[in-house]
């Protein structure tokens, strides 16, 4: 079992331990032996599934020297390719056939991840690393690849023009040029949160709370701020780019019901890096209690943000105010479907019972991240 499988396995742990009076031990342990042996499974997500298609497709048409060539210069001009749009752009035949399939696929994946069709083109093309715009001569036919539904596959599938397909080694960097069929996932996030928040909105789970009436609400209101934060995880393969990390922050809503708020963690792109954000995690006027959990996620390919949110609803709807702080880690963590502790989206950490006057640095349940924080005042005007 990989290490995030094996950190995955033992967060369920955790969540099942601290379950406040265990009122389901039976249905506890099935639980957790149910996604422990999930957590083993190799699992192919339909994303994953769209792209291939469309790997294959693009390979095929790189047989064309005039379009091959137009892909060529757009990898050496821009970090990565709109694909349906530099299909749109094609001058001959083979780009042009190639841009109804393509729009096609970004709707099914949009679909897919509980995205609007508004959303727009989703696929993009680059090189596999940087290195490999070296090796992009005039004469060369790269290989096309799809960055793999999990991090820890040994090899990913790589497609060259006549179809035919080759297991590439993930561990170092091939001499041969190939290009990355991915999702312009920062584009994608942007998009699910939204589609996140309108749901849990619409639940009323992260409404916005009616306005205390006194002196210091109207002053202001505290904050927990994140001053430092760093994930390990020294298992990340070439060929994938930057993550798109977000948590979800979880608690009692000033109306007794549970309330989620996500918030986004756009700088957070790579491990084994710490980052200073300053960036505002708990607004603590929108909860009843002293206390608040937090879920960090990463968004991988295939995270359907509208199956997210109706998991958590499903889930926290249940849930009501006892008259004392119940975590929520627990029942935001129990709802997801198995299939999510292989791969999207992927559990990064968590943090349990943090409070209005935390502060310093707190070490995540898992053991895979840190952050530092402190309590903070902001000022209303």
């Amino acid at each position: 079992m990989s290490r995030a499988r094996k950190r995955r396995s033992a967060l369920i742990g955790a969540m099942l331990s601290v379950v406040v009076g265990a009122a389901q031990p039976a249905v506890a342990a099935a639980t957790a032996n149910t996604a422990g042996q999930q957590a083993t499974a190799v699992r192919q997500s339909p994303v994953h599934d769209v792209e291939e298609e469309v790997a294959r497709s693009l390979s095929s048409s790189l047989v064309n020297p005039e379009w091959r060539a137009q892909v060529r210069a757009a990898a050496l001009a821009t970090p990565e390719s709109d694909l349906q749009a530099l299909a749109g752009r094609a001058s001959g035949a083979a780009g042009r056939q190639l841009q109804a399939s393509v729009s096609a696929a970004d709707r099914r994946i949009a679909a897919l991840k509980g995205l609007p069709t508004s959303t727009g083109s989703l696929l993009r093309i680059r090189p596999g690393a940087p290195s490999m715009r070296a090796h992009l001569s005039a004469d060369a036919t790269p290989w096309i690849a799809v960055a793999a539904a999990d991090d820890h596959a040994k090899t990913i599938t790589a497609y060259d023009s006549q179809g035919r397909s080759h297991a590439v080694d993930v561990t170092r960097v091939p001499e041969r040029p190939l290009y990355i069929l991915d999702i312009d996932v920062s584009k994608a996030h942007r998009a699910g949160l939204a589609v996140l928040r309108k749901e849990l909105a619409d639940k009323g789970l992260n409404a916005q709370p009616a306005k205390r009436a006194s002196a210091s609400a109207a002053a202001g209101w505290w904050a927990t701020k994140v001053t430092a934060v760093e994930v390990k995880d020294d298992e990340e393969p070439w060929f994938k780019g930057g993550a798109e990390m977000f948590s979800l922050v979880t608690g009692f809503g000033l109306d007794g019901k549970a309330r989620v708020d996500s918030v986004d963690m756009p700088y957070l792109d790579y491990d084994n890096t710490v980052y200073y954000p300053n960036q505002i995690l708990v607004n603590w006027s929108n909860y009843k209690y002293n206390l608040a959990d937090v879920v960090m996620m990463e968004d991988d390919d295939g995270t359907n943000y509208k199956a997210l949110a109706q998991a958590l609803t499903t889930a926290l709807l249940t849930i009501t105010d006892q008259g004392a702080y119940t975590p929520l880690v627990n029942a935001v963590l129990s709802a997801m479907p198995d299939s999510w502790f292989t791969d999207d989206p992927d559990y990064v950490e968590s943090w349990y019972t943090l409070s209005k006057n935390s502060s310093g640095r707190l070490n995540g349940a898992s053991g895979n991240g840190w952050m530092t924080v402190e309590p903070y005042f902001v000022e209303q005007f």
